[in-house]
């Protein structure tokens, strides 16, 4: 293994993703000299791979995969460790025109038979052909394909031991199947997003161009899993895409060692990193005012923020710890996206920091219209709720805010969100039903999203599916949420607000809160404290639960997931029979 990681500075011409599919695009990257570091949990250099060794590496895999006598975009399923090998066995389908299929590589997220059913219904639903992993995900792998009519199952290594070369056929060329892309489940059930060579390029080039203008010597670093969208686009296409050095800290190393993040931006002098709002706020717990001293963080000039709602105090907590070490909050860099765009939509302008937006909640709630809070009367604040502002769309893409009924909402009133561009996908893999839903034939997606536009820019508000309705009243769960983080009891993330019906048909609130409290007298304060608050609040009952479980469920790409946690309450109680459940409004 190379003992030094690959440089910041290329000898190649920079090229700013401007090629018509990805074998092209890693063609040209390997006759530079950059390419992809990968360290472990205390910083040490584990594995370095270069983009020319990448492409001998894929190309040799190709010719394996040539050797099971695939059809041309036939799936072949991996599963997305932050690993080297992931990323040989993805290109090497490329060479070998076949579609690769992302799978996730988290287990702790829930039980390891869970973990297993997940990626049987993904190898079913993918109709895999080929599944590979690393060692420790074969065991579990196997067991999930039991029965399954694969050609191969097994690892990197094994697929180079126990197959044949044979000529691989032309690389998959721009009209063709770039790889299938699985969504997290938050709101839905999951479904295969398939995304075109062309989709991919068009979103590439304006990430890099317009959203984060990449340029000679920018270099990444990533904790992102592969196989979310932003770990797998934003952080291993789009690096080798624009010819950039990348460093990569496994999610499982971070989420013990935080501060490994910093310290790999000090340590490589990196520029561009991403990461939703929990993972500076894991950072902000976790290091010590004097080791935020000792890093250097000057070159970082974006710092990226998506994947879910942003919450601004806590990047504002984040740059004042980091202050120290020279990083501006002016780098935070807001964006908006989906699988289904293949990743981004839009982003905030460089250099301006987060642009926050304050509201007053009763009139979002009551008009749908987001009010600001500069405008009300009285100037209470105890009305104010806070949004980010996601920037303007990328060039060649269209956003519109349409109400229920399809029509088209002027600047600050509040409805669904649609994009239409040369970056959504084709449909849902093998599921008609479920792109009509969402697709148009025009080309307009329905984003699920909930939001407005304000000045030519992207307001999120929440998901539509999230938002709670009482007594004819929006309620955005965020906002109760907010609530319980508040509490010095309760962390940031620890708390999923959703709704119910009662047996009398009444939709209900509930929320759930992970409490770091164990005494029964304590926990039961707590409770009626946070009912107390959001009835001050918002004039609602709420149903508070403090589940036994370590941690409220989330999707496989780490968000929190208010459907989980709804399921899982409804799992536990008969709502039949309480009395409890018949509340009435104040």
């Amino acid at each position: 293994m190379d003992t030094r990681p690959t440089p910041t500075h290329n000898r190649l011409p920079f090229r700013a993703g401007d090629f018509s599919c990805l074998a092209e695009a890693l063609d040209y990257a390997a006759t530079g000299d950059t390419g992809c570091n990968f360290y472990d949990g205390r910083g040490g250099l584990s594995g370095v791979l270069t983009y020319a060794a990448l492409r001998e590496d894929a190309q040799r895999l190709a010719r394996r995969l040539a050797g099971l006598g695939l059809a041309r975009g036939a799936r072949v399923a991996l599963v997305a460790d932050t690993d080297p090998d992931f990323i040989r066995l993805f290109f090497a389908c490329q060479y070998a025109g076949l579609a690769p299929v992302t799978l996730p590589a988290s287990i702790h997220l829930s039980s390891q038979r869970a973990y297993v059913r997940q990626l049987r219904r993904l190898l079913t639903s993918s109709r895999a052909e080929v599944a590979i992993a690393p060692t420790a995900f074969t065991p579990l792998l196997t067991e999930a394909a039991e029965s399954l009519p694969l050609r191969f199952l097994g690892t990197a290594g094994e697929l180079a031991g126990r197959v044949e070369e044979r000529p691989a056929p032309p690389p998959l060329r721009a009209e063709e199947v770039a790889y299938i892309q699985y969504t997290s489940g938050t709101t839905r059930a999951v479904r295969g997003v398939v995304v075109t060579q062309r989709a991919l390029m068009s979103n590439l080039f304006a990430i890099l161009r317009h959203g984060l203008d990449v340029r000679p010597g920018d270099r990444a670093v990533s904790w992102l899993p592969f196989y979310h969208d932003m770990g797998f686009v934003g952080f291993v296409l789009s690096p080798m895409a624009s010819q950039v050095s990348v460093d990569y800290l496994g999610t499982a190393e971070f989420a013990k060692r935080p501060q490994q993040w910093l310290r790999l931006m000090s340590r490589t002098q990196a520029t561009i990193s991403f990461g939703p709002s929990f993972g500076y706020e894991l950072c902000t717990r976790r290091l010590r005012p004097a080791d935020a001293a000792q890093l250097d963080l000057r070159a970082w000039r974006v710092a990226g923020v998506g994947a879910e709602m942003i919450r601004p105090g806590l990047l504002e907590r984040f740059a004042d710890l980091l202050a120290p070490s020279g990083f501006s909050r002016r780098a935070f860099v807001a964006c908006y996206g989906m699988a289904e765009c293949s990743l981004a939509v839009s982003f905030a302008p460089l250099g301006a920091g987060i642009k926050v937006e304050r509201v007053d909640r009763h009139h979002l709630a009551e008009a749908s219209v987001a009010l600001p809070v500069d405008d009300l009367p009285d100037g209470d604040d105890s009305r104010v709720t806070t949004f980010v502002n996601c920037g303007v769309p990328l060039p060649d893409h269209e956003v519109e805010v349409r109400d229920d009924a399809g029509r088209p909402l002027p600047d600050r009133w509040c409805g669904t969100i649609f994009v239409r561009g040369p970056s959504v996908m084709s449909g849902y893999f093998e599921d008609p039903e479920a792109t009509r839903e969402v697709l148009a034939p025009d080309g307009w997606l329905d984003t699920g999203d909930l939001g407005y536009r304000i000045d030519g820019s992207i307001v999120i508000t929440g998901r539509k599916k999230d938002l709670l309705i009482i007594k004819g009243r929006n309620i955005w769960p965020q906002d109760l949420e907010a609530i319980a983080e508040q509490q010095p009891e309760v962390r940031t993330g620890a708390a999923a607000a959703f709704s119910v019906l009662s047996p009398l048909g009444e939709e209900l609130a509930v929320m759930a809160v992970q409490c770091r409290e164990s005494d029964p007298e304590k926990r039961a304060a707590l409770v009626r404290r946070l009912q107390s608050l959001i009835l001050e609040e918002f004039g609602i009952h709420c149903l508070v639960e403090l589940p036994s479980s370590r941690a409220l469920p989330r999707t496989s790409s780490g968000k929190l997931s208010r459907a989980g946690a709804r399921a899982q309450f409804l799992k536990s109680h008969d709502l039949g029979a309480p009395a409890s459940w018949q509340t009435s409004s104040p």
